[in-house]
């Protein structure tokens, strides 16, 4: 019985990420397609990414597109190099690593618009 380690989940996250890759660009192209009902339809239907809700999931989106490259490299490494096999769980963990660590400052720059408690408190001194 296979239990379900670190091969298995990179296998499994890897067609995820993929799937909601795929899925983003057909929403792309709905989105894009919009400026064919003219410029208020568009207008209207770009206004939507400033949400909270539109802007987590463009952070999903991020999180995906990073864990999707990374994992695709290291499966590139895996089929590369002779020794890859062997070195696959510490790359997955590698690939981890990377992808929060590329996703938090992303975090950061995608939600600071939306949250007001990532602005800093401004202070004006007046005489």
């Amino acid at each position: 019985m296979y239990k379900g380690q670190s091969g298995m989940w990179s296998w499994l996250l890897h067609r995820i990420t993929g799937l909601a890759i795929l899925l983003f660009l057909l929403l792309h192209i709905v989105d894009i397609s919009m400026i064919g009902f003219g410029p208020k339809a568009y207008n209207e239907s770009i206004a939507l990414f400033d949400s909270v809700i539109v802007r987590l999931l463009s952070l999903a989106l991020v999180g995906a597109v990073l864990l999707h490259a990374f994992n695709g490299l290291r499966i590139t490494i895996i089929d590369f190099w002779r020794k890859g096999v062997r070195y696959q769980v510490l790359m997955f963990a590698i690939v981890l690593v990377l992808t929060v660590v590329g996703f938090i400052p992303l975090a950061y720059y995608i939600l600071y618009p939306v949250l007001p408690f990532l602005h800093p408190h401004v202070t004006t001194i007046t005489k």
